[in-house]
C-alpha cells in the first residue's frame, strides 16, 4: 500500500530535461520538441521546468518566447545561467541581462564551490569568487523581483577538498537572497555516505536555508544519492526524465518520483498524476528519437515482464509475489513472456485475454512443446507476439492462411558500383483458387519482397495497404557454424494503429526474412477477419 504523505512532506520537482538532458550524447531536440515536452511536464505536474540558457543559442531564446503561449497551469518556467564574469559588474554581464530579459518565472544560476575550480578554471582569488556569487544573486533578485535558485556546482567534491570554503560559497548565495541552495554532485562520483555527511554539515551551518539536490550518475548511485539527500532534508529535486544528460546522465526523475510517492511517503505531484509516469517517459524517448532501455525501472517495457514459469504461476495467484508495486500505479502494464523457460502457467497467462476459454490441457501442452522446440532452433517470441499468436491459432483451429505460396525469387543482389541498383523480386501466390504473379523493385531483398507480396495480395485484401514494416533486425543464432549458421530475423509492423512483431529463422537470410514477412501479413489478415473489417 502507498503511504499517505504528511503535509510537510511535499517535495519540489525541478525538471532539467530541456537543458541538462539535451547535453546527452546523441540528443538533439527541435523547438517543437522542447515545447511538446514542456507541455507534457506541465500536465504531469512538475513544479519547475528549466527551459534552457537564454543567450547561449537562438533555440533557447525562442523557447522562452514561445512557451508563454502554451498556457501552462502547473509548472513554472526556469531560466538557467551562471554567475557574472570576473572583473565586470553583474549589471554589465550580458548573460545575466539575458536572464532578466527572458521573462522566466525563476532564475537558476550556478557558481563555483570547489576551490580547485576557482583557482585553476577561473584563475581568480577565493574571495573574488564569493563576491561573484553574491553580486549575481542580488542583482537578479533586484532586477526581476522573482525567485533565484543557486546551483552549487561540484559542491560535494568541493566540500571534500575544502569544507569551510564550500560552506562559505553557500553562505554568500544565501545571504544575497537565493531562495534555494542546490547541492550538486556535478561529476557524479560521490558515494551515498559522503552525500549524507556533507548535507548534515550544511544543515548545521545554514539551518534556515532551503536545500535542493542535483546529482549525476557517473558512479551509478544517482537515485540512491538523491533519495538519501531527500531523507536528510533536501526539499527540491533536480533531474531529468529518463535520466538523460551528459556522460552517464542525470538522476532519473521517473525512479525518484515513483519511489518517493509510493514508498517514502512524499508528495511530488498533484493527486492522481503518477499514473501518467510511463506515458511521459515514452513521450520523452520518442521526442529525443531514442529507444529507452527495456529494463528501465518503473516505466520500462520489461519492468513488469515475467518469463520464468515459477514466477508466472506465482503472480497469477498474487502479483505481489514477484512485483514490488502494481504496474498500473505508474501507468505501466504486466507482460508474460514466452520462451523455452516457459511453463504451462506462462501459456495460460499469455492467452487469458485473447482465448479466455482455452482450458484444454493437451492443447496447452502442445503449444508449449512447439514453442520450446522452435526456441531450440533459434526462434524467440519475446518480441514476436504476432508469430506466437499464429502458433496458438494453428493449435486451437482459429488459423486460416492468407494465401498459398507457389514460389518467390529475388534478383539483382550483388551488383556493384557507385550507384545503388534496386533489387527485383517475383512472388507467385494463390488466394481462393486464383493464382497471382507479381514483380516489384525495392531497396534490398526484403523491401522488394514486401512490395511484390503486397501487390499480389492487394486485389483480395485491400486493407493490407495500411500494413507498414517499421523495423528490421538480424542476428546470427549460432556463430560456431560461420556463414552456414542460422540467422534470426525480427520484423516490427504497424497496422491499424497497432504495433506487432514477427520472427523467422533459417540458414538463408532471405528465407528467414520471408518467414517473418509472411507472419506479419498472416497476422494482419486474421485481424481483419476477426474485426469483421471489409475485405475486398
Amino acid at each position: 500500500m502507498s503511504q499517505s504523505p504528511a503535509p510537510d512532506r511535499q517535495l519540489e520537482i525541478y525538471d532539467t530535461t530541456l537543458r541538462d538532458g539535451t547535453q546527452s550524447e546523441g540528443v538533439n531536440v527541435s523547438l517543437a520538441d522542447k515545447l511538446a515536452i514542456a507541455k507534457a511536464l506541465d500536465e504531469f505536474g512538475v513544479h519547475y521546468i528549466e527551459g534552457g540558457w537564454p543567450g547561449s543559442n537562438p533555440k533557447d531564446e525562442a523557447f522562452f518566447k514561445e512557451v508563454r503561449s502554451l498556457g501552462l497551469t502547473t509548472s513554472q518556467i526556469s531560466a538557467f545561467g551562471s554567475t557574472r564574469r570576473a572583473r565586470i559588474s553583474a549589471e554589465e554581464d550580458p548573460n545575466l541581462r539575458k536572464l532578466v530579459e527572458c521573462g522566466a518565472d525563476v532564475c537558476c544560476i550556478f557558481g563555483k564551490t570547489w576551490d580547485f575550480h576557482v583557482t585553476e578554471a577561473l584563475r581568480i582569488g577565493l574571495p573574488d569568487n564569493l563576491a561573484m556569487i553574491s553580486d549575481s544573486v542580488a542583482f537578479l533578485r533586484q532586477a526581476t523581483g522573482k525567485p533565484v535558485f543557486y546551483d552549487a556546482e561540484h559542491f560535494f567534491d568541493g566540500y571534500k577538498a575544502n569544507p569551510s570554503y564550500a560552506l562559505d560559497t553557500l553562505r554568500s548565495a544565501h545571504q544575497a537572497g537565493a531562495q534555494r541552495l542546490i547541492l550538486c554532485d556535478t561529476n557524479g562520483g560521490s558515494l551515498t555516505h559522503e552525500v549524507v555527511s556533507a548535507i548534515r554539515a550544511v544543515r548545521q551551518a545554514l539551518p534556515d536555508a532551503v536545500l535542493g539536490i542535483h546529482v549525476h550518475n557517473d558512479g551509478g548511485l544517482a537515485v540512491a544519492n538523491t533519495l538519501a539527500a531527500i531523507e536528510e532534508g533536501c526539499l527540491q529535486v533536480q533531474g531529468t526524465i529518463n535520466g538523460i544528460g551528459e556522460r552517464c546522465g542525470n538522476v532519473d526523475l521517473t525512479s525518484v518520483i515513483a519511489n518517493c510517492e509510493l514508498k517514502m511517503g512524499y508528495r511530488c505531484l498533484p493527486e492522481g498524476r503518477l499514473s501518467g509516469l510511463t506515458s511521459l517517459a515514452n513521450l520523452v524517448w520518442e521526442r529525443i528519437n531514442m529507444r529507452g532501455p527495456k529494463n528501465q525501472p518503473f516505466v520500462g517495457k520489461a519492468a513488469f515482464a515475467h518469463k520464468g514459469g515459477i514466477h508466472v504461476s506465482a503472480i497469477q495467484r498474487n502479483a505481489g509475489t514477484y512485483e514490488h508495486i502494481a504496474p498500473e500505479q505508474v501507468g505501466n502494464e504486466r507482460r508474460v513472456l514466452i520462451s523455452e523457460l516457459s511453463g504451462r502457467s506462462n501459456i495460460q497467462a499469455k492467452l487469458s485475454n485473447r482465448y479466455p476459454k482455452l482450458s484444454d490441457s493437451a492443447v496447452i501442452a502442445a503449444i508449449l512443446e512447439e514453442i520450446q522446440d522452435r526456441e531450440n532452433c533459434g526462434y524467440t517470441y519475446e518480441a514476436a507476439d504476432a508469430s506466437f499468436d499464429l502458433v496458438v491459432r494453428r493449435h486451437v483451429g482459429a488459423y486460416q492462411p492468407a494465401f498459398k505460396l507457389h514460389y518467390f525469387r529475388v534478383h539483382g543482389i550483388g551488383t556493384a558500383g557507385d550507384q545503388v541498383d534496386l533489387v527485383e523480386s517475383v512472388v507467385k501466390v494463390e488466394v481462393g483458387g486464383v493464382s497471382r504473379l507479381c514483380a516489384a523493385e525495392g531497396n534490398g531483398p526484403v523491401d522488394a519482397l514486401s512490395a511484390a507480396l503486397g501487390s499480389a495480395l492487394s486485389a483480395d485484401y485491400a486493407a493490407l495497404v495500411g500494413l507498414r514494416l517499421i523495423d528490421y533486425k538480424v542476428r546470427v543464432v549460432d556463430s560456431a557454424d560461420g556463414t552456414a549458421a542460422r540467422v534470426r530475423v525480427l520484423i516490427d509492423f504497424m497496422f491499424e494503429g497497432r504495433r506487432f512483431g514477427t520472427v523467422g529463422v533459417h540458414e538463408n537470410i532471405i528465407e528467414a526474412s520471408w518467414l517473418a514477412l509472411v507472419d506479419g501479413v498472416d497476422f494482419a489478415v486474421n485481424l481483419v477477419r476477426e474485426q469483421s473489417m471489409v475485405v475486398v
